[in-house]
């Protein structure tokens, strides 16, 4: 499954536009450290669409992007309204990702089932990765994801997965591959449960594994940052199934690069965004430099 890769005299335009809609007041970070994954997976454009009173300071700590900023609830979350004026914006990206740092629930649900139903379905609209908040409500009404069938990844933990099925914790982690086929199978959607192992799965069953990342990987933001590279893999051209594998193996790898030579624990979630170009440039070359 070779990434996309760009030719000579391709520009930003031909790896594509990414929009990430997330962040609060309380979690402004979540949109940063996803942001940033988006172009440090080689996405050529990002804009970040995020609560009003944060957005000019993410625009100063993420000058490539374009920041927008929307309407908020009382509790600092994006507000729920803000789907009309998302859906133009996201219908003019490749990739569309949802949910990091969004701590408003309530909120969050409403937004995203609204902008899944206005956006174009099929080869018509964005790709969608959903993530963290964004994943709440749609196990009770997947509806609005079932339009956008074949086009959107996940990206839970035990726990989000747990909200999404109506199940405990510990059934998740007592059997992560089925349960991630029951999520695939219900959402229709490419699910990445991620884990000590994480489970990658196609809606049809299909299914793969990673067990090579470091426990220094479970950190606070280490999902944000996972959720950016699927997304900016996406941006560029990659699969569905595609994306989510290499964005985890990316990730991982990420992780252990750090843990060679910081140590198994203590490094940051947005140490790992600056080891992704090297772990793609060392796969790209081969180990003979081919």
């Amino acid at each position: 499954m070779p990434l996309p890769r760009p030719d000579g005299d391709g520009d930003k335009e031909a790896r594509g536009r990414a929009l990430v809609v997330a962040g609060s007041v309380p979690v402004p970070g979540g949109a940063l450290l996803a942001g940033i994954g988006v172009l440090r997976a080689g996405a050529g454009k990002l804009q970040i669409a995020t609560a009003a009173s944060i957005a000019p300071h993410l625009g100063l700590a993420l000058p490539e992007a374009l920041v927008a900023g929307l309407p908020e609830t009382p509790e600092g979350g994006i507000a729920a309204g803000s789907a009309a004026a998302l859906a133009d914006r996201a219908s003019r990206c490749d990739t569309v990702l949802i949910g990091p740092g969004m701590m408003d629930e309530a909120a969050v649900a409403d937004l995203t089932a609204d902008l899944l139903t206005r956006l174009e379905p099929g080869d018509g609209g964005p790709r969608v990765v959903l993530d963290a908040g964004a994943l709440a409500g749609l196990g009770r009404d997947p509806a609005p994801l079932h339009r956008h069938e074949g086009r959107v990844v996940i990206t839970p933990h035990a726990g989000e997965m747990a909200g999404l099925l109506g199940c405990s914790r510990e059934q998740v982690e007592a059997d992560p591959l089925g349960t991630a086929r029951r999520a695939a199978a219900l959402l229709k959607a490419v699910v990445a449960l991620k884990g000590s192992c994480t489970r990658i799965v196609a809606p049809d069953g299909r299914a793969w594994a990673y067990r090579g990342g470091t426990v220094g990987l479970a950190t606070s933001g280490s999902g944000d940052t996972l959720a950016g590279i699927v997304t900016g893999l996406l941006a560029r051209g990659a699969g569905l199934e595609q994306a989510a594998i290499w964005g985890v193996y990316l990730h991982g790898e990420a992780g252990n690069r750090l843990c060679r030579r910081i140590g198994p624990l203590g490094f940051l979630a947005r140490e790992l965004l600056a080891e992704i170009p090297a772990v793609m440039a060392a796969l790209a070359t081969g180990p003979d430099g081919d």
